[in-house]
This record gives structure tokens, C-alpha cells and sequence, in this order.
């Protein structure tokens, strides 16, 4: 087993305030000791927030986020980091899903992602978001993301 190398990392192991803003925060990356093997890192993020952009009322999701790494592997501290800097920050279910997803993307250049945001409803009306950069490798074993979709008292 080869270790990580850490040394260009700015987050990980020090006291680190919540990055005021997504555009501030910052996303770091380690390298993959596993490239050239085609396998699903997941990251599950079940409390995510945002502010409504019309009313500054709380926003509330369940995010998923599965990437099949090339290069590199997105540092996980900066990344709860970057999802917390949403807290305060106004934009709709849509911006939010799609501007994390292509963070991670250019950041990262992975050979594939996809994030899944599953929004709880406000007015009665969910709002879910699916990307994902293409197909899925064959071969690569991924599974269903685990989140029914909203049914309320139905």
C-alpha cells in the first residue's frame, strides 16, 4: 500500500473557518494510488442546505455524489467544506445540484460522475436533480443510489 501524499494540501489536519460562499471555498485533491482501475467512490451528503434565493428561507437536501476517480480523488474535508458554504448562500435546487457537480468535474477530471440531489419540497412541490457526465463505464459495478423518491403521506 503506497502512501497518500498530502503535501500540497491547505485543510486537512488544521483549524479551517466555513468558506463564506461555494465560489470561496476551496476544493483540493489528492492522487488516485489506485489509477488505471475503475471503481465508484460515493459521497452521501444527507443534511445538505442552501437559502432560497427569492426568500431566504432554508432550503434542505439529500445529496448523492458517485464519481469513478482517474487522476485524482477529491480530499473529503475540503469537500464537506465546499458543501457547507451553500449554508448561506441563495440559489435554486438547480444552480446548486449542477454548479457542485461541475466543480467536481473540472477540479477532478474523472473518467465519469454523476450527483443525484433529492430536495425536500417547499410548497409542496419536491424538486429533484440528476447529471451525470455520460454513461457509465461497462464493467463498473455502481449501485442504485438508495433514495426513494417523495411520497408524502401518499
Amino acid at each position: 500500500m503506497t502512501m497518500t501524499d498530502v503535501s500540497g494540501l491547505s485543510q486537512l489536519g488544521k483549524q479551517v473557518d466555513a468558506p463564506k460562499s461555494p465560489e470561496e471555498a476551496v476544493l483540493e485533491r489528492v492522487p488516485n494510488s489506485n489509477q488505471g482501475m475503475d471503481y465508484v467512490t460515493r459521497f452521501t451528503a444527507p443534511e445538505f442546505t442552501s437559502l432560497c434565493p427569492m426568500t431566504g428561507q432554508p432550503d434542505f437536501a439529500h445529496i448523492v455524489i458517485d464519481y469513478i476517480p482517474d487522476a485524482y480523488l477529491v480530499e473529503s474535508k475540503s469537500l464537506k467544506l465546499f458543501l457547507t458554504s451553500f449554508r448561506n448562500h441563495g440559489a435554486f435546487h438547480e444552480d446548486c445540484s449542477v454548479y457542485i457537480a461541475k466543480r467536481l468535474v473540472e477540479l477532478l477530471q474523472p473518467k465519469w460522475l454523476r450527483i443525484g440531489a433529492y430536495w425536500y419540497p417547499r410548497g409542496g412541490i419536491p424538486i429533484d436533480v440528476f447529471w451525470q457526465t455520460g454513461a457509465v463505464p461497462e464493467g463498473v459495478w455502481l449501485p442504485d443510489q438508495g433514495v426513494p423518491t417523495y411520497r408524502g403521506r401518499g
